[in-house]
């Protein structure tokens, strides 16, 4: 695709062959593009490019596919996250405070955050599928490097990999829902697409927690990469080809926000509601054993219940528009932040704990169906933008809590999470109500 052809998104009346250019009601965006409702002829992947959908190939062969690519994505954010429940003993081994050891946090965002962009237009004709293949490979080889790691300067180094891995896999598998099933399936594929991600969040992080504790942090990281040659050997033998369709330009991405702006409102949101998740998340270790008093031994058995409470708040938001769902969210989380910032007690706190899984469950679908929405013609472009930014916002509130921690105490991540939260429903609301406001009664 060209730059000329990427925005496609000013207020000016589309070409009559060409779908509406910007949707007119936030309200009414869902999870994931509705059944049905793929991209319009010369606006998505090229009919006919990869395994045509319903042309006669078994359809277990297109849904097997997507597995793979959502195993590649679950495997990726668990790589990503790993370190949230590792950080005391990491630091502890490596003689680094808790503070300094969330930088395993930070830096792959910040990486990640800029390599979605990067990948996504360095890509150019390759086939998609080697292009997955590499950067899951590349994961696996610096979870294993993190894994033999002597000092901490190693396992950083090995985290800045992750961060490629995760920025370009994230923003290409954005787009390869339309090209492995059916379209009246593609909604349903491109939320078992991103479930990978929100699913790594609350389930991969626990049990790699569980792991680490078991046979010390060494064996999750090893894990992990274990995990990766698995993922590596599904992409291989269920992915079919995947020529790239159009070719992004670098001017295409600024081009796109600058000129939509239901685009720029989902980047903003997604910014406030990761940032102010993750000030509090990357130290949530600290958090329940200082304040609401648990015990060291009790923790990976809750961060599991957090795990199972996301998962149910996933497929809770999936059925469900993102303005809603995202209103909800940043605002049930900014109470149940502050609150479990200065509640003392373990039950208290393990309740707080699992509210606090259910509600952020539903955010990746939620943005991720916002952009998708917000950018029907160009889904590998606006999906790129939300990767980077929700990965330089994992970094942002991992190096904003750990500031907080290390300069103040345990409870102020929390509690600046809360504030950002805040600041994102507010953002929601006006942003659906300046819109309801331009919509045509």
């Amino acid at each position: 695709m060209t730059s000329a052809a990427a925005p496609g998104n000013d207020p000016a009346p589309p070409p009559a062959s060409g779908p509406p250019r910007e949707p007119q009601s936030i309200a009414g965006w869902g999870a994931g593009p509705a059944p049905g409702t793929g991209p319009a002829p010369g606006t998505g992947p090229a009919p006919g490019t990869g395994p045509a959908p319903g042309s006669g190939a078994a359809p277990w062969k297109g849904w097997a596919a997507v597995c793979a690519v959502s195993l590649g994505i679950f495997c990726l954010i668990t790589s990503e996250l790993l370190p949230v429940g590792l950080l005391t003993p990491v630091g502890a081994a490596l003689g680094v405070s808790d503070g300094t050891a969330g930088l395993m946090v930070t830096a792959p965002g910040l990486v990640a955050g800029f390599c979605a962009p990067l990948v996504t237009v360095g890509a150019g004709r390759l086939d998609r599928r080697l292009v997955l293949c590499v950067l899951i490979a590349l994961m696996v080889a610096a979870n294993l490097a993190a894994a033999l790691a002597p000092d901490f300067a190693v396992v950083l180094a090995a985290r800045l990999l992750v961060g490629v891995s995760v920025g370009g896999f994230w923003a290409i598998a954005g787009g390869l829902a339309v090209r492995l099933v059916p379209e009246h399936q593609v909604g349903r594929a491109t939320a078992l697409v991103f479930g990978g991600v929100p699913t790594a969040s609350v389930l991969g992080v626990p049990a790699g927690t569980l792991l680490g504790e078991l046979g010390g942090w060494r064996t999750a990281f090893a894990a992990v990469g274990a995990l990766g040659l698995v993922t590596l050997t599904a992409l291989l033998v269920l992915l079919p080809p995947l020529p790239a369709t159009r070719h992004i330009t670098f001017p295409e991405l600024p081009a796109l926000l600058r000129e939509n702006r239901a685009v720029r409102a989902g980047i903003i949101v997604t910014f406030l509601v990761v940032t102010g998740q993750f000030a509090a998340y990357t130290f949530v270790r600290p958090i329940l054993q200082e304040v609401s008093g648990v015990d060291a031994e009790y923790i990976s058995t809750l961060l599991l219940g957090y795990g199972v409470a996301g998962v149910a708040g996933n497929f809770l938001a999936g059925a469900r528009d993102a303005y809603r769902t995202l209103l909800v969210v940043s605002s049930s989380l900014t109470v149940i932040l502050a609150l479990i910032a200065v509640l003392p007690g373990p039950a208290v706190g393990t309740a707080l704990l699992l509210a606090w899984g259910l509600a952020y469950g539903g955010v990746s679908v939620s943005v991720q169906g916002w952009m998708i929405k917000a950018a029907p013609e160009a889904p590998e472009s606006a999906s790129s933008l939300m990767v980077a930014m929700f990965n330089f916002a994992i970094a942002a509130g991992a190096l904003f809590g750990g500031l907080a921690v290390d300069g103040i105490s345990a409870p102020a991540a929390p509690v600046g999470g809360a504030a950002l939260m805040l600041v994102a429903a507010a953002t929601v609301w006006v942003t659906a109500i300046r819109r309801t406001s331009r919509t045509p009664g």
